[in-house]
């Protein structure tokens, strides 16, 4: 038997490491998602009262900068709304329940 001399290299590391992003980078994303979230969250919880007890299970998208808020039984629907009225903007879709 003959045995084979090349070795494959080993391969470490990502596939593309020239788009890792920095430790910097990940924790700013990570506070302007939760800065944002909490947006939505506040907006959430001042008009939940008011639309949980006929549409409950309806879910609510919310685009904090304007206030605006989209509710449907259909969860795409209502990011379809948030969407045609806000195209370029971010939004949150939240379920409409006790949680």
């Amino acid at each position: 038997m003959t045995e084979s001399t090349a070795k494959q290299p080993a391969r470490r590391g990502r596939i593309f490491p020239e788009r890792t992003l920095p430790p910097e980078e990940l924790a700013r994303r990570k506070a302007e998602q939760e800065i944002f979230s909490r947006r939505c969250r506040a907006i959430f919880e001042r008009v939940r009262p008011e639309y949980i007890e006929k549409n409950y299970g309806w879910y609510i998208a919310i685009e904090p900068d304007s206030g605006n808020f989209f509710i449907d039984e259909d969860i795409e629907v209502a990011h379809k709304k948030a969407l045609q009225k806000y195209p370029n903007a971010k939004h949150c879709v939240f379920c409409l329940n006790e949680n």
